[in-house]
């Protein structure tokens, strides 16, 4: 499938600010079963420098310096990506969860594609003996990793209520375990600090979630989101597979992925520090487009 995306990130101050740095990671990445075609960012305010680099994670980074005074920051993101994926079925034979585990702990590799570096907690994902707890349910003993994860991504899908007013970034872990209540980025935050709790290793991955009006419905333009969801580490043989506990579903060709870390923290679309008084507004619109 080819998708079209475009991602309109528009930041609105009461007063003008004087100086502006932004880190920008909006390109999709190209990465098994996923291809980059083209990308382009329009920004206005003109920057004075832009810079681009590729973080740790893999993921490309602008770096957008801007010193014109002004009350409006406009980022126009345009993609298209190619994406051919497919999923195993949600019953498929895989190893143990405690026989990932222990490859796992067993790997020499220190690259970004290693397992050993998600398995610990992160700035946004701590451990914790609760949400360990929680997702000990889902892995009995000699469970198939694969069988395990899908359990606990259902669980997550049937427990807990998408509630966009419940949370915010800086929301605790264990008030979302508690409420049981939030968005996107919580539920993979909740799955990811359960695995990482049993010492499996758990990525979280942002991007985009192709989305259909229902019946009869026209589709709304700038009504599609930025997404976040998990990804696993189960063993060798099947390498790193997609969950989304938002949907309760494996990923495959409706996901385009943005960039991948340990949690919401190292992939933030946009961020950054600006020099201004007052408040600020922040307007995001996001439209996927499938073109073939």
């Amino acid at each position: 499938m080819i998708y079209d995306i475009r991602h309109v990130t528009t930041y609105t101050y009461e007063s003008a600010v004087s100086f502006a740095r932004c880190s920008l990671r909006l390109e999709p990445v190209s990465s098994p079963g996923q291809q980059l075609v083209s990308h382009s960012v329009e920004i206005r305010p003109s920057p004075a420098s832009r810079t681009t680099r590729t973080d740790f994670f893999g993921t490309p980074t602008e770096s957008v310096l801007i010193e014109n005074p002004h009350r409006l920051l406009r980022i126009d993101s345009k993609s298209r990506v190619y994406v051919e994926r497919s999923a195993p079925g949600r019953g498929d034979d895989s190893p143990a969860w405690e026989s990932v585990r222990e490859a796992s702990f067993d790997s020499s590799d220190l690259s970004s594609a290693s397992p050993i570096g998600y398995v610990f907690a992160s700035p946004l994902v701590p451990i914790l003996d609760s949400v360990t707890a929680y997702a000990a349910t889902s892995f009995s003993d000699g469970r198939g990793i694969l069988e395990g994860a899908v359990d606990l991504m259902h669980r997550i899908r049937t427990e807990f209520k998408y509630d966009p007013k419940a949370t915010v970034i800086s929301t605790p872990l264990q008030e979302v375990l508690e409420k049981r209540h939030g968005v996107c980025q919580d539920f993979a935050h909740i799955m990811i600090s359960g695995m990482r709790g049993l010492g499996l290793p758990a990525a979280y991955v942002s991007g985009y979630l192709r989305t259909i009006p229902p019946p009869g419905k026209a589709r709304l333009q700038g009504a599609d989101a930025t997404h976040a969801w998990v990804s696993v580490w189960c063993g060798k043989r099947l390498g790193w597979i997609g969950f989304d506990p938002t949907n309760d579903i494996l990923v495959e060709n409706d996901h385009i992925i943005l960039a991948v870390g340990r949690d919401f923290s190292d992939v933030s679309p946009v961020d950054g520090v600006i020099v201004g008084s007052r408040k600020q507004k922040l307007a995001v619109a996001v439209d996927v487009l499938l073109v073939e």
